[in-house]
């Protein structure tokens, strides 16, 4: 409640989805400041400070939930909420990786509860390994931390669990905090690409209570079988969603209570037609029983999170978050009421969005305090590395000759060198496959938040790696001796301030530049952001060195600067 002066909502004839009967259901919803307080039949005695909205056009169903967001990839927390709520995404839970790596932990909490005050509900997950291999995991991942971070209220699960390969082999580290989670009654989602139905039963008896990762109706059912809660994901890296609700309607699927939906932290274009609401109409028009779509991002999430007495329904003591649809099978709302408050009323957005003080919590991402040298950019390595889609990387023999200052346009390899951003280490190779023409590239967008240089003219790189110290964080791309391309992220080095209609269209403005150098896959983006993240295939680019992932050793070591 916010006080005995809170203003009162009264809707009326209202059809809206009842997850208790699994039917749509006439009747009148009171809200009192940010709760929903009576469905029913029955109408207040008095309308004193009450608004009355008429629904008899409209159908009601609860705010949408995206239970797995990646919300760092360009845009931030705050203002990938923001635009998600317009669009009828009113719960967000978020991955607290790149919070927990660069924000003190008493600030760290501080700030996600800050940041829930706003008109949307966000949640988090907190991760209980880092993704990628760091020489300073222990001192991010302690003991103290992990539990100060577990036992906050708005931290629902554990996970993703990336590093699953370790709990096989009974690492007693990750079997320890996957055991604190589950004493927390708290959930485990598991980050299982290709596992085996022994793997899945060897991590179900061990906790792991959903996954996110299947891309055939075969996964999908294995994971069912197994116990899991089962998303689906369609994403900038998979868009896989059509296909996927298609082969398992065709499998005969007609129970979907325990399918949840994701975007799976997609890049900002990914974004623009929606965030679930697309989810949510792909799901619909492959013949997926409306009610069984929304719960999907509804009541399945809520349910499974043991957070339904909060979210989920549209029932008392819920929070009163609520899309207006012009009908069953159009989950693009006209109006939107996220906590009692309108957000979009009849397609006119009335909420403006404040800023959120990223300066009470952290500065600006720092120019680097160091400058290269001529040392820096001297390529002898043996190996490369060659990307093979947007985040695949395997090795290779490096046959071009990097003793020289600009390598050739007519092959697709380029120089490739990564700095620790404090200028302690850097790793110096080739990568083949990334482009074929782009004279220099520097960023700061990783998850480590090191340095990272591209390109086929070392003076281009240097330009470009001079113009990032200068604007503090984000993407440079220098072309002919002239900046091309400049896009700043000033938090952390991987986000954006700005509101998501713009970095959208900088994303594109991103995407296009490199096309035309020469980059052949999708996903630029994660390309760069996935070069040190150990849980994909097959060599990463880290802080120990290029880094063999299945072999989980060192192939060649950083050196130290």
């Amino acid at each position: 409640m916010r006080g005995e002066l809170a203003p009162s909502k009264v809707i009326t004839n209202a059809t809206f989805l009842n997850s208790g009967r699994k039917a749509w259901t006439k009747g009148n919803i009171w809200i009192y400041g940010d709760r929903i307080v009576y469905v029913g039949k029955a109408l207040p005695s008095s309308d004193e400070n009450t608004e009355w909205i008429d629904a008899s056009e409209r159908y009601i169903v609860p705010g949408y939930i995206e239970h797995h967001a990646h919300p760092f990839i360009a845009y931030n927390p705050s203002t990938f909420a923001d635009y998600a709520l317009e669009r009828g995404t009113s719960t967000v839970f978020n991955d607290n990786l790149i919070v927990m790596m660069n924000v003190d932990k008493k600030k760290a909490l501080t700030l996600i509860s800050e940041m829930n005050e706003g008109p949307s509900s966000l949640y988090w997950s907190c991760r209980i390994d880092p993704q990628t291999e760091t020489k300073d995991e222990h001192q991010v991942f302690t003991p103290q931390a992990l539990e100060d971070w577990l036992n906050h209220p708005l931290v629902v699960q554990g996970g993703e669990l990336t590093g699953w390969p370790k709990v096989i082999s009974g690492d007693d580290t990750l079997l320890h905090w996957m055991e604190e989670v589950l004493k927390r009654n708290k959930r485990i989602e598991g980050h299982l690409p290709g596992a085996s139905e022994r793997t899945l039963a060897q991590l179900a008896i061990l906790g792991v209570t959903s996954d996110h990762e299947a891309i055939s109706s075969e996964e999908i059912l294995k994971r069912l079988d197994a116990g899991y809660t089962t998303t689906l994901r369609h994403s900038s890296l998979r868009p896989d969603l059509p296909m996927l609700i298609s082969e398992i309607v065709e499998e005969g699927v007609t129970n979907f209570n325990r399918f949840l939906l994701t975007t799976d932290g997609s890049t900002p274009r990914f974004h623009e037609p929606g965030v679930m609401d697309q989810l949510i109409r792909i799901c619909i028009e492959a013949g997926v029983d409306p009610i069984a779509a929304y719960e999907m991002s509804s009541y399945n999430v809520a349910r499974h999170y043991g957070i339904d007495a909060h979210h989920g329904m549209i029932a008392p003591g819920r929070l009163a978050h609520l899309n207006f649809l012009e009908a069953v099978d159009t989950p693009e709302p006209v109006s939107v009421i996220a906590k009692g408050e309108w957000i979009v009323r009849e397609g006119e957005r009335v909420y403006e969005a404040k800023p959120f003080p990223w300066e009470n919590y952290t500065e600006k991402w720092q120019p680097v305090s160091w400058d290269l040298s001529d040392d820096d950019l001297h390529f002898s390595m043996p190996m490369g590395i060659h990307l093979v889609s947007s985040v695949l990387l395997k090795p290779y023999h490096i046959e071009v000759d990097g003793a020289v200052d600009d390598l050739n346009a007519s092959h697709d390899e380029s120089f490739f060198a990564m700095f620790d951003k404090e200028g302690k280490w850097r790793m110096n190779t080739i990568i083949k496959g990334f482009s074929s023409n782009i004279d220099g590239l520097a960023t700061s967008f990783s998850i480590t938040g090191d340095v990272t240089l591209i390109g086929k003219k070392k003076s281009a790189m240097k330009k470009a790696f001079a113009v990032l110290k200068e604007q503090g964080g984000g993407i440079v791309i220098v072309q002919d001796d002239e900046v091309q391309f400049q896009w700043a992220f000033p938090h952390f080095g991987v986000m954006s301030d700005k509101p998501m209609e713009e970095v959208i269209e900088e994303h594109k403005q991103f995407e296009s530049v490199l096309k035309e150098a020469g980059y052949p896959f999708e996903d630029p983006l994660y390309s760069i952001f996935f070069f040190s993240s150990t849980h994909l295939p097959y060599v990463r680019m880290t802080s120990k060195g290029i880094y063999d992932v299945h072999k989980k050793s060192v192939l060649f070591p950083t050196i130290m600067r």
